[in-house]
């Protein structure tokens, strides 16, 4: 083999490593998505590739088992510095106040959850990334929305913060990509449930907790009604569906503001009947509590057709498998 095949060969490779293995950066790593997207982005890219990053540090062994950085995702120097310093090409911003806690520090959780986008979307503007992921949800709907089988475009008006600050972060990822040819790329979780982290101040938190308690009480106290009826999702198909947007071609993109997301949608009575096949004697009673108005202006099901024929979406959990597997875990 002679020098100029060598480096030809050596060359390519380069390439190859280059386009595949991204560096890739996630602020708010320690919360209930960034953890599990986190180990789920250093299983396919590897692990120095994926650089974890929160304001604090949480759990040490999460913490010690790849790099890490400690940042503010308010502090535009910290995150510009963490990007230079390890040629992030990739932002995940998963850093945000939620919906229940929002409304308690309505100031702080527009701060947050504004200009953090604000830093990585001026970073992308000046080319210091190539491409971020921002989570939108379905908090952006509000009570004049349809509540069947909500469409990708309709009536927005959110009555939370964090639905506010949604709504307004969708319009911007979209003027960003419009107007500076961003790379943006976004979806409506609807809520979210996993074994591995506790629940994280949503509404839509109860279906994580039943699962605990039903392990370590036996019956569970409920802050929604029974007969509330809102969409969900397995935290399996929910970190599927981030990975595959941001690895579908550019061009399959066609919505710059966020994507409907769906897989099931239950009510707190059909997950106890769900619950009940593993564990006949559990038992749950209701309590609702201001929780229940942010419920009821939320959507109970969610059309995401377009994010199933553009990038090729499909859930793999239903109520029961997910079920199933939540006990098996967290036993």
């Amino acid at each position: 083999m002679n020098l100029t095949i060598i480096i030809h060969y050596i060359c390519s490779i380069k390439t190859h490593t280059t386009t595949t293995m991204p560096k890739i950066f996630i602020i708010g790593a320690c919360g209930q998505i960034g953890t599990e997207l986190t180990k789920k982005l250093r299983s396919i890219y590897g692990t120095n590739n994926v650089i974890a990053g929160d304001v604090r540090k949480g759990d040490p062994e999460f913490v010690n088992s790849g790099p890490f950085e400690v940042v503010n995702a308010l502090d535009y120097n910290q995150v510009e510095h963490v990007i230079e310093k390890h040629g992030i090409e990739e932002v995940y911003l998963m850093a945000a106040l939620l919906s229940a806690t929002a409304e308690k520090n309505p100031a702080f959780a527009w701060d947050l959850n504004m200009n953090s986008l604000f830093h990585v979307l001026n970073l992308a503007k000046a080319d210091k990334i190539k491409k971020i992921f921002w989570p939108s949800s379905i908090a952006v709907f509000g009570p004049t929305t349809p509540k069947q089988n909500t469409p990708q475009y309709t009536v927005m008006e959110p009555s939370t913060v964090y639905g506010i600050s949604k709504q307004s972060g969708e319009r911007w990822c979209e003027y960003y990509h419009n107007i500076y040819g961003v790379d943006v790329r976004s979806l409506r979780y609807p809520g979210l449930i996993s074994w591995s982290t506790p629940p994280g101040g949503g509404t839509t938190d109860y279906a994580v907790d039943i699962y605990h308690k039903a392990l370590s009480d036996g019956k569970y106290t409920c802050f929604l009604s029974e007969d509330t009826r809102l969409p969900m999702m397995y935290m399996d198909d929910a970190i599927r569906a981030t990975v595959e947007i941001m690895q579908a071609p550019a061009e399959n993109i066609k919505i710059r503001s966020a994507y409907n997301l769906s897989a099931i949608d239950f009510t707190p009575i059909e997950i106890t009947a769900s619950i009940q096949k593993e564990m006949p004697d559990f038992t749950i009673d209701y309590a609702p509590d201001f929780r229940q108005k942010i419920a009821d202006s939320w959507p109970q099901s969610i059309d995401d057709s377009n994010a199933r024929t553009d990038w090729g979406w499909k859930h793999e959990f239903d109520l029961d498998t997910m079920t199933k597997d939540m006990l098996e875990h967290l036993k």
